[in-house]
């Protein structure tokens, strides 16, 4: 059984259903493989600037068109990248919530100030919940992670971490904590229960 103080999730493609590249990739002049298109995303210097609170949500959108050739106003993408982030996966609330009567848990995120918003700041959901656009730090960089040890007081070797993107797996991993590759809800649930955490 794996010892833990906190359980730490990323949201989107773990406990939140998140239709960004499927929804992106339409929008684009050429469409891109999902490893790419990934990538793209990660490095992109708009969503970075948006995900690290630095830049207002339309000056995001005007960087961002014109960053990946996309032919639409502003105000239209801002309309569609609201409703990027469905909701949480069928069980997934329940699962936190059961986790919770356990062990502490929260949330790493790289979020924005438009998806925060809209889940009410995860008010109630977990024990803490941290977004890069609120910390200024954003996954897979190390400060990133050190940040979010400082904010939850706990050590590294104390802390059970689940995301969807191997590099910020790697990360965590290299400062002691102990992070695992998870592709949605579905693989989330039988490594829970593999770790005795379930």
């Amino acid at each position: 059984m794996t010892h833990a103080a906190l359980l730490l999730f990323d949201l989107g493609g773990v406990l939140i259903e998140n239709a960004v590249f499927d929804s992106l990739n339409p929008m684009l002049p050429q469409p891109l493989d999902s490893v790419a298109i990934r990538e793209r995303w990660l490095t992109s210097p708009a969503v970075r600037g948006f995900e690290l609170g630095r830049i207002p949500a339309t000056e995001f959108a005007e960087q961002f068109i014109a960053e990946w050739n996309i032919a639409m106003t502003p105000q239209a993408f801002l309309e569609a990248f609201i409703d990027w982030p469905k909701g949480f996966y069928a069980g997934a609330s329940e699962c936190v919530g059961i986790l919770r009567q356990r062990y502490r848990v929260g949330c790493l995120s790289n979020s924005n100030a438009l998806h925060w918003a809209k889940f009410d700041g995860f008010e109630g959901v977990f024990d803490i919940a941290l977004s890069s656009h609120l910390l200024g730090v954003i996954k897979p960089d190390e400060a990133a992670f050190v940040r979010a040890l400082a904010e939850c007081r706990v050590p590294a070797e104390d802390v059970v971490f689940f995301d969807d993107s191997q590099p910020n797996v790697k990360m965590a991993q290299s400062l002691g904590i102990r992070a695992f590759h998870v592709d949605g809800f579905a693989a989330l649930m039988p490594v829970l229960q593999a770790e005795g955490l379930m």
